[in-house]
This record gives structure tokens, C-alpha cells and sequence, in this order.
């Protein structure tokens, strides 16, 4: 980036935090708006605030003396009117020169109403008439960060786009042709030279052909990890079905058609010989753990043994339980390995899966640690995947390979990845490319869909009268406290303080608290008083959005609803419906509400669809958000809106699908074209990386 002209080290250094630290990066740094010089009014018809363009003559400075604060004014016309073109903390004579007393100058910028005059503060541009092609007549708008100003990145940019050229083209010729899209170096820089607003929109040709570029680098990239992934030979994994039957016929309840269909879908892949990478989606209080059970049992039927990772340790201990009752029948202790364990019990977990009694093991990300050695790990059950990078995934994979006795290859494991958070269908193809996926979209039968309402905050105290009530006649309640910032610490002062008012108001309810920052066992305590019912209110942070199971819970209550997304109040929200009664949610708002804060209360209250819900969210808030904070290979588009270009999408993957069919290993003219583009995209770094493991 220094290369560039007038790109110093310092300003390099800020273009690197921004937007990367190559010229490509910058490139993709793409203008969010236009603005249009070509109006050239009357003095007296400017509008205030207005971009204008006018020619006038300088007339008079009045110059501040020193030491004073008053600012610079320079005083012009023309047959119109008179301007006054203000400067502050101007330094020497910088002015004088820039607009010499009588001499004519184009100036260009922000004009406004001053005690009936009109002025100019710092002009962005002041051109001689000589020289009239100096001024841009549409210039565009850069998102900007301290340190990098308007000027500054448009002289980088200049010096980007005068290193582009023409390059081979990797696009199929016909879906190029379709749309009509431009060359690569044509749409480049058009889209950074827009002449008026539509220009800057997804729809446009040079927009479209960039967004189809990057997708296409995305899918070519995830296609090529899954492609190198299974590679390593699989495992076939055919277990006599004995623990399986014995796991079904001990439950109170029958399996659903889509628990029953995804589980043959996971059965199928574990039979075949190529390694399972497979996805399963599935909404709150869908079954998926069930699932996942029944395909850990499939391996430890064969010998093998198998790990959930789950991203916290409430969650973690949560599958524990759940899982060692259901194993309970069956004659099995599931182990557990954890980052906060007394010694003696980490000792036992460890040798138990060195030494293999331990058939199936769950755990944190403390299963990823040096010195946790399987003694046969065939099947990675990945829960709540988008709180992990991609590369973890991966880690935990190689936690098994093993080499085949016969053939000297290695051997990879099995991977299954499961989330409750439904995954908008274009979102899965870039987020999760690399895997098959299968979702459970039923519920189990007698699931009655949750009430939501939404009410003003300052109705606070009505609710808790009434939640006074309702908690009398032995109903439980969750209370969610708000999303302060980014910081778990005034997060979790948000939570003490609402405890404090409500273990006064409703001291008969018994109320817990629970948060991130407890130690495990004060936490686990409070949740045991609540899912026995002792305590018939929890007070939370969003610790709770997922994993834990309290059927008699009937009320969620989410104060200050307007900060969460879709998404994560309909995990909030999955914490009740799970038993009898009928359940209710309730959207505490501050007003006045934003219009996309609006239309999220509004999407709750009228949908417990999951997944309906999951494609709205993507449309309010894109990609990054949606998945929970970015992680290495979630996608990070700057080119394509997935909101507006999920059909280009499919076509991107499709174009993949019929290239490597043919050509794998992208040899030849072609091959080179899309290694180009991976490059290009930086996608051949992650490849490397992901693949290499």
C-alpha cells in the first residue's frame, strides 16, 4: 500500500486497519455514495446545506490576527450574489495563495445560510477556470475512520485504479453474457467513478459482476476444502443398531419424520466410505441432540468413540445431563472434560480417552487442547457451530486421524455440525459450504407455538404486578436483561442491578441470577434451584439463549428487545413451550423505536417459524451479525449483498459444481483463470490454510 502515491507509512497503517494491506483491499473499499458537482446555481438559489459549484470572483480577505480564534473569511461574487468562503486554524499564507484577490476561481462544496448570507466553510475544491477539467463532476463517498480523510483516499484510490488491467476472464462466457456484465477492469473502475446514485446499487452491472466475482472466489474456495477434506479416506462406520434400538425403544415419545430422515440422511454418510461432513439445522426444541445421539451411538457401536464440543461450559454440562439420562437406560456414562475441572476428575476423563473405556466424551473447546489424545475418535459433534471458527472445526477433526493399516493413507473423522440457529439458505452455502446439510424443520407434536407481545418499558411495573401473579399460581418465569455493549462486564451490571429490583419486589419468587462471569458451580446451583422449581424467577444475561432446558418454564420476559437480534430473541424465546401450559414471551422496548428495530418486534409477534425468521434477519442486519461475530471462514463480503445476490449465488455454485466435476485440480488455461480469482479474493490463502489443516 506505501507504493501508492501519497500513501506514507502512516497512512498505510491506517488504510491497513481499515481495509487491508493490499492494493486489492482497497479496491474493494467500495464508495456508499455520490456526490454530484454539476449544479451550478444562482447565489441567491442555493438551498442551505447543499453540495453547489460556483465561479466567482475574490474580492477581499479578512484576515484574523494572530493568536485569535475568529476564522479566515474571504469574501467573492459573481453577477449573482456574494459568498463568503470561511477558514479555520489556517496557517501562513496558505489562503492567499489558494485564492489570490482578484482572480476568478471554480469552488466547489457545502454551502449554507449565515445570517442571510451564504457561505462556505473549507471548500472542497477551489479550481482555476483555466483548468476546469481539474474539478470531478461526480465524486464518490468513502466510509471513513480516524486518521483517513476524504482527500487522502481518493489520491489512494486514484493510484489503486491506475493499477488495474485487463485480466483473463473466469467467468462462464454464458452467464456473462446473460447479464452483460462488463470486464473485471471495466467494472472496477466504473464502480469507484459513479456518476449518480443508481450506480452505486447491488443491481447494477459492475456491482452485480463484483458481487458474482466474490461469490464465486467463496464457493470455488469451500468447494475445494470439502473436495481436499474428503480426501482423507473415510471410516465406514456400520454399527449393529443394538444401542440404537435399545436408545429408542427406552424414550417416552416417538421420533418425528424430519428427526427420522436426517438420521438415515447421517446413517447413509457413516456406511459410505467418504467422510462425513455433514450440517444439521434445526429449530429450538427440534430434537437435534437426539439426533446426534443416535449417530455417536452408531460409532460406538463399531468400537470407536466419539466428542460433542459444545461453546460454553453451561451448554456443555447442559448435553451432559441431558445426554447421560438418556444413556441412563442403556448402561452408559458419557465423560466430561471441561477448562475449569477439579484435577482428579480431569485426570479420569483424560485417561479414560487415552485409554479408550471412554466411549462418548463432552466438552468445551478444552477437547481442542494439547495432551486430550483419543484412543479412537471417529465422529466430531460440533454444536452451536457459528460461535467457532471454521479452523476449530477442523482441529477437533484431526483429533482422530489415524492411518489405515492396509493402504498407509490417514484416516479422517467424521464431523457433524449441529445449530439451533436456523440458517438462511444462502447464508449455509457461504458460511458452511464445506458441508452437506440437513435440517429438521418439524417439531415435535404437541409444541404449542408461543404468544409475543411487546410493550413500552416505562410499563415495567405493570408486568411485574402481574408476573407477581402468575408466579403465585406456580407458573416460572426467565427475565433477560439487555445488551449493554460489547462488554460482558456492564452486561452483567445490567443483570445484578435488575436482580436487585425484582429480588425486592418479588422476594416470594425466590429469584436467581445467572451470567457468564459466575463461577461455574454458583451458576450451575441457581439453575438446579430453577429447573426444580424452587425458584420460580431467573434473572439472565443471554447466557440462557441456548442449551438450557426447563420445561415448566412458561414466561420470557426480554427487556430492551430493541438490541437483540432476530435471531437471538427467537433463541430466547425457544426456552419456553417446552412443556404443558401454554407460554407466553414479552418484548420490553425502549421508544422511540428505530425502523429496523420496529420491524424485528413485528417480525416476533407475527412468526415462530425459525427459519422464516432466520432470512428476515439477514435482510435487516447481513451476513456477520447473523452468524454471531466473525470468525475465520464465516463470510465477510464487501462486494455482494447476499440479501439481493442469493440467486447469483446459486449460479456461482453451480459454475464450481460443473468446473471441478471436470477439473479438480484446475489445471490448464481455465484452471489458472480461477486460481486468479482465488487469489485475487485471498481465498488461496484460506484454502491452504483450512485444507492443510
Amino acid at each position: 500500500m506505501v507504493a501508492l502515491p501519497g500513501v506514507g507509512d502512516k497512512l498505510a497503517s491506517v488504510l491497513k486497519k481499515k481495509v487491508g494491506n493490499y492494493v486489492i483491499d482497497l479496491l474493494r473499499h467500495l464508495p456508499v455514495g455520490v456526490i454530484d458537482r454539476t449544479r451550478r446555481p444562482n447565489i441567491p438559489d442555493i438551498e442551505h446545506g447543499s453540495m453547489v459549484t460556483i465561479e466567482v470572483l475574490i474580492t477581499k480577505h479578512d484576515k484574523p490576527p494572530r493568536q485569535s480564534r475568529r476564522p479566515w473569511r474571504v469574501h467573492a461574487e459573481n453577477e449573482t450574489g456574494h459568498v463568503d468562503l470561511i477558514f479555520f486554524r489556517t496557517k501562513g499564507d496558505y489562503v492567499e495563495k489558494l485564492l489570490p484577490v482578484g482572480k476568478r476561481r471554480i469552488v466547489s462544496g457545502r454551502a449554507e445560510w449565515f445570517q442571510h448570507n451564504v457561505q462556505i466553510a473549507h471548500p472542497d475544491h477551489v479550481i482555476d477556470p483555466a483548468n476546469p477539467s481539474l474539478l470531478p463532476l461526480y465524486e464518490p463517498v468513502y466510509p471513513l475512520t480516524a486518521g483517513l480523510t476524504p482527500k487522502s483516499i481518493q489520491k489512494a484510490m486514484q493510484g489503486a485504479l491506475d493499477r488495474v488491467h485487463p485480466l483473463p476472464e473466469w467467468i462462464d462466457p454464458m452467464i456473462k453474457a446473460r447479464f452483460q456484465w462488463p470486464e473485471w477492469d471495466v467494472a472496477m473502475r466504473k464502480v469507484h467513478q459513479p456518476q449518480k446514485p443508481h450506480d452505486l446499487m447491488p443491481g447494477s452491472p459492475e456491482r452485480a459482476r463484483l458481487a458474482y466475482d466474490e461469490l464465486l472466489a467463496n464457493q470455488l474456495a469451500l468447494a475445494l476444502v470439502r473436495q481436499e477434506s474428503s480426501r482423507d479416506q473415510g471410516r465406514v462406520f456400520a454399527g449393529d443398531g443394538h444401542l440404537q434400538r435399545q436408545l429408542l425403544d427406552s424414550l417416552p415419545f416417538t421420533l418425528t419424520g424430519a428427526q427420522d430422515r436426517v438420521i438415515r440422511e447421517i446413517l447413509t454418510d457413516q456406511h459410505g466410505t467418504d467422510r462425513m461432513l455433514r450440517l444439521v439445522q434445526g429449530d429450538v426444541g427440534a430434537g437435534k441432540t437426539l439426533v446426534a445421539l443416535m449417530a455417536m451411538l452408531n460409532v460406538v457401536e463399531t468400537g470407536a468413540q466419539t466428542a460433542l464440543m459444545a461453546p460454553t461450559e453451561i451448554l456443555a454440562r447442559q448435553h451432559f445431563m441431558s445426554i447421560s439420562k438418556m444413556l441412563e437406560p442403556l448402561g452408559m456414562v458419557p465423560g466430561l472434560l471441561l477448562g475449569k475441572m477439579k484435577a482428579a476428575e480431569k485426570r479420569s476423563t483424560l485417561e479414560g480417552l487415552a485409554n479408550g473405556e471412554i466411549k462418548i466424551v463432552i466438552g468445551t473447546h478444552a477437547l481442542l487442547s494439547e495432551g486430550v489424545d483419543f484412543h479412537d475418535l471417529g465422529l466430531a459433534v460440533v454444536d452451536e457451530q457459528h460461535r467457532f471458527g471454521v479452523r476449530q472445526r477442523l482441529v477437533l477433526g484431526e483429533k482422530g486421524q489415524i492411518k489405515n493399516q492396509q493402504t498407509g493413507e490417514r484416516q479422517g473423522v467424521d464431523v457433524l455440525v449441529m445449530t439451533a440457529t436456523p440458517i438462511p439458505r444462502t447464508l449455509a452455502m457461504t458460511a458452511y459450504g464445506d458441508l452437506m446439510s440437513s435440517q429438521i424443520d418439524e417439531k415435535p407434536p404437541g409444541r404449542k407455538p408461543i404468544t409475543t407481545t411487546s410493550l413500552p418499558i416505562d410499563r415495567a411495573d405493570d408486568v411485574i404486578n402481574r408476573l407477581r401473579t402468575v408466579l403465585a399460581e406456580g407458573k416460572q418465569a426467565y427475565w433477560i436483561c439487555p445488551l449493554v455493549d460489547e462488554s460482558d462486564v456492564l452486561d452483567v451490571q445490567a443483570a445484578e442491578e435488575r436482580f436487585t429490583m425484582l429480588k425486592a419486589a418479588l422476594p416470594d419468587t425466590n429469584p436467581q441470577l445467572v451470567h457468564g462471569r459466575m463461577d461455574a458451580s454458583t451458576r450451575d446451583d441457581a439453575m438446579e434451584s430453577f429447573r426444580l422449581g424452587q425458584s420460580k424467577l431467573l434473572v439472565a444475561t443471554t447466557v440462557v439463549e441456548v442449551g438450557v432446558d426447563v420445561p415448566q418454564a412458561s414466561i420470557m420476559i426480554i427487556e430492551h428487545a430493541e438490541r437483540f437480534g432476530l435471531a437471538q430473541m427467537h433463541q430466547l424465546r425457544g426456552r419456553v413451550g417446552r412443556g404443558e401450559d401454554a407460554s407466553s414471551c414479552l418484548l420490553l422496548y425502549k421508544s422511540p423505536l428505530s425502523e429496523t428495530a420496529a420491524a424485528r418486534l413485528e417480525i416476533m409477534k407475527n412468526s415462530n417459524d425459525g427459519f422464516k425468521i432466520a432470512e428476515e434477519d439477514l435482510r435487516l442486519r447481513g451476513p456477520g451479525e447473523v452468524l454471531g461475530r466473525r470468525q475465520s471462514g464465516d463470510p465477510d463480503f464487501v462486494m455482494a449483498d447476499l440479501a439481493y445476490h442469493g440467486d447469483l449465488l446459486q449460479l456461482a455454485r453451480d459454475q464450481v459444481q460443473d468446473v471441478l466435476k471436470d477439473n479438480p485440480s484446475l489445471d490448464g488455461e481455465h484452471g489458472a483463470h480461477l486460481q486468479l480469482l482465488l487469489a485475487l479474493f485471498e481465498r488461496d490463502l484460506a484454502v491452504t490454510y483450512l485444507a492443510g489443516g
